[in-house]
């Protein structure tokens, strides 16, 4: 059973009539769910996820006047909810997986994700907050909430980072795609820098994903299933596939044996097989960037649209951060 299933269930089965019988002042308060960190918040738990945090568990969310009222009796209570369930033998929690389950109050649940209490007000919160901590604060499932102080925050994150914010990363990402995959790579390989060429990709990867990601209006998971997540975007989602392709393909050094230093200046080695499929990736995402009206043009080296793209800033405090930061 998937872990946000289990949750769920366990929740009515149990969690509910506590909250009703023992805590009817707040019963009408508490919002109940399980977002956060952890693949069942994701969907994406399977069989090698049971061996660690994975079990009959839920949240419970309260104001911050609730919280310190009734914080400490109600964690009491929920520690001694049963700990079996659906043939399931307790909850294996991890050495760092105590905190994602149990009491908590709205404002510190979010803070602990993004570091803030509320959405973000200010351009620059919204960039400061990685992609993945925001995923992990809109993802999983809110069983109830009639107060509705925990999904009125939620809500406000799902509406994604605002244009200003949302460009100015997509620039960044595709400035550090440009230089990674399709500048660094081939020159690592000219020198025979075999593990600077494997950090080059590493790099074109990362930054390829959360440009997908960002192009979707989605936020990009934690590094462990941001490429899993990519089949379910509409826009783009065959890239994943391609990725595969690229890290699948073997070392290239034998396409670069005879490769003097002014060789490939300005020009690209299409006996690497990896250089071919990196400018194919880079050519997908540019006519998408295209036709969101970011850029213009054919240009298949990115990083001469990366101006193009802060352009589209209105935010001049935004506009004017160096092109890789975001």
């Amino acid at each position: 059973m998937k872990g946000l299933e289990l949750s769920e269930k366990y929740y009515c089965a149990y969690g509910k009539k506590m909250l009703e019988e023992k805590f009817p002042n707040i019963a009408e308060r508490a919002a109940i769910g399980l977002v956060g960190q952890g693949s069942e918040c994701l969907g994406y738990d399977d069989d090698i996820s049971k061996d660690h945090d994975y079990g009959p568990a839920f949240c419970i969310w309260l104001t911050e006047e609730d919280y310190k009222e009734y914080g400490r009796d109600l964690s009491r209570e929920y520690e001694r909810l049963p700990a079996d369930f659906e043939g399931i033998s307790g909850r294996k929690i991890s050495m760092h997986g105590g905190d994602r389950i149990g009491v908590h109050s709205i404002s510190g649940f979010y803070y602990r994700l993004i570091g803030c209490e509320a959405a973000p007000e200010s351009n620059r919160e919204w960039l400061r907050i990685p992609e993945s901590a925001l995923c992990m604060a809109v993802n999983g499932k809110v069983f109830a909430d009639p107060l509705g102080k925990f999904s009125e925050i939620r809500k406000k994150l799902l509406e994604f980072y605002p244009e200003d914010v949302r460009i100015k990363k997509i620039a960044a990402r595709a400035a550090t795609m440009a230089q990674a995959g399709q500048y660094n790579y081939a020159r690592a390989m000219k020198r025979g820098e075999y593990v600077a060429a494997q950090l080059a990709l590493s790099e074109f990867v990362k930054s390829t994903i959360s440009i997908v990601y960002l192009l979707n209006k989605k936020y990009t998971p934690f590094y462990k299933w941001m490429h899993h997540g990519m089949k379910e975007l509409p826009v783009l989602s065959e890239i994943g596939d391609i990725l595969n392709l690229l890290v699948e393909t073997e070392n290239q050094a034998k396409a670069w044996k005879n490769a003097k230093a002014e060789d490939y200046l300005y020009t690209l080695n299409t006996e690497d097989r990896r250089v071919i499929i990196i400018e194919a990736i880079c050519n997908l995402v540019l006519q998408e960037l295209v036709s969101q009206g970011l850029t213009e043009g054919e240009d298949n080296f990115l990083e001469n649209h990366t101006t193009r793209i802060m352009e589209r800033i209105k935010d001049p405090s935004i506009r004017s951060l160096q092109i890789m930061e975001g």
